[in-house]
């Protein structure tokens, strides 16, 4: 299984999806005309709620839909799948994340805008946004077929077995086995069972519950993270240049590349590498994000779509970025054969000895959660499009069931399931953006003529 799982991840993260997400974000930016980074200013308006009209469509303000969204992004994929992106691919992975972020800035703001744009109503005739509703909607019922494909992916991709996988393995490396506890499946089972019950008790209230928690622990979470990172840096500042110019350099060269890959050799390697753990990461073109922006309270598509595009800057440039320097300027990547979320702890067990892996387990957990919460809604979403508004709670028993999956199996298992369904996901999602692309540009035409008219 692991073996078919690995191939099968290889071969859909293939070169045709390699230029569906890279050529077609480029595409996006260029279309948009550099707009994602011509009015960061203005998104961070609407974000702080200038615009917010309490009459507007939807369920949840604009915070709570970029912390929804951001609490399934900014979790295991920055700390584990940085780690995973380093301890393969060396550190000019990282430039190919970064590259990943800068693009699916455009591509996020394009799909988060289609989301409000084109929102449908489900079963219980309340509004609804993302890629399935946007499918429909936008380009018709003929496409259909494209809806019910992201959807049935999306009930796997939205499994939140990764999350719970790195999180039980932080438990069994940094609480149990320093402590003489013999780790196993019977503790992985335990572990899997506390975590049923905690995303139980917030899942289980919906989209409000989820969204309020989301709100509190983002930013919580990021602080906390950015903080204990700052400390491993200031340590280790004199190493940083290096290693920043070693990131630029080992980008175009790969000879720290340590895995065969088809993609003309290392240079190829390095650089898919890069760009499928940078969009595991941010889900920049997957469709995840426009299910949590499509439910935002606005009648405006582009406000919308400049929240979002704020998501891959905050998860990989800054989170990812201060993940990778942390394991960088600590060595610990060249002296450890540990992978994901244990590399991490070894970054900072060497920086902190005494409380350093027990401030990231704190990070792990809050990070870990938070991602448990969001990936339940959008595969509730999901099951709603396919069967019905009234059967989408048999989801969350799916979904709870497969805590105890993530717990028990192994990190390479679960990292190619999700890896694969997610870029089974990106295909409808990019099919359609790219398609209807220029009515996103018309649109954003049309609301900076009314913003300049009332100012």
């Amino acid at each position: 299984m692991e073996q078919f799982l690995r191939d099968f991840s290889s071969f859909v993260w293939g070169l045709p999806l390699l230029i569906l997400l890279v050529g077609g974000g480029l595409y996006l930016l260029l279309l948009s005309r550099f707009l994602p980074f011509r009015y960061l200013g203005h998104a961070l308006q609407v974000l702080r709620g200038k615009y917010d009209n309490p009459n507007d469509s939807g369920q949840i303000s604009h915070f709570q839909a970029l912390t929804t969204a951001l609490s399934a992004t900014v979790g295991m994929g920055n700390i584990a799948g940085v780690a995973v992106a380093i301890s393969i691919g060396g550190p000019g992975a990282i430039f190919w994340m970064w590259i990943s972020a800068i693009i699916g800035m455009s591509t996020k703001f394009f799909t988060s805008a289609l989301a409000i744009m084109y929102r449908g109503k489900d079963g219980a005739g309340v509004l609804q946004g993302g890629p399935m509703y946007f499918i429909v909607e936008g380009l018709g019922k003929a496409w259909k077929p494209l809806a019910v494909l992201f959807s049935v992916c999306g009930l796997v991709g939205a499994l939140p077995i990764f999350n719970v996988n790195q999180m039980t393995q932080a438990i069994n490396d940094i609480l149990l086995e320093p402590r003489g506890i013999a780790v196993g499946f019977k503790t992985n089972i335990i572990i899997g069972l506390v975590l049923v019950v905690l995303t139980g008790v917030v899942i289980l209230g919906g989209l409000k519950r989820i969204s309020r928690t989301a709100s509190k622990l983002v930013p919580a979470m990021v602080v906390l993270y950015f903080v204990s990172v700052l400390v491993i840096l200031v340590k280790n500042m004199d190493v940083i240049p290096y290693y920043m110019a070693l990131i630029f350099e080992d980008a175009f060269d790969g000879s720290l590349f340590k895995a065969d890959c088809f993609l003309g050799g290392s240079l190829g390697g390095i650089i898919l590498l890069g760009i499928r753990r940078g969009t595991f990461s941010n889900e920049a073109g997957i469709g995840t994000a426009p299910m949590a922006h499509g439910a935002a309270k606005t009648n405006e598509p582009i406000r919308e779509g400049l929240v979002a595009m704020l998501g891959p800057a905050i998860d990989t440039l800054v989170v990812c970025t201060l993940t990778a320097l942390a394991i960088l300027v600590t060595g610990v990547w060249e002296t450890t054969d540990a992978n994901g979320v244990s590399l991490t702890a070894s970054a900072f067990a060497d920086a902190m000895p005494d409380f350093g892996t027990y401030v990231l387990l704190v990070c792990i957990a809050v990070f870990s959660l938070s991602s448990l919460f969001s990936y339940a809604y959008y595969g509730t979403k999901c099951m709603s499009f396919l069967f019905g508004d009234r059967h989408k709670h048999y989801y969350n028993y799916i979904y709870i069931v497969s805590i105890v999956l993530g717990a028990t199996t192994t990190l390479s298992m679960m990292i190619n399931l999700i890896d694969g369904f997610f870029a089974l996901m990106a295909i409808p999602t990019m099919t359609a953006t790219l398609i209807m692309a220029p009515r996103v540009t018309k649109e954003i035409k049309a609301y900076f003529r009314r913003m300049n008219a009332n100012t």
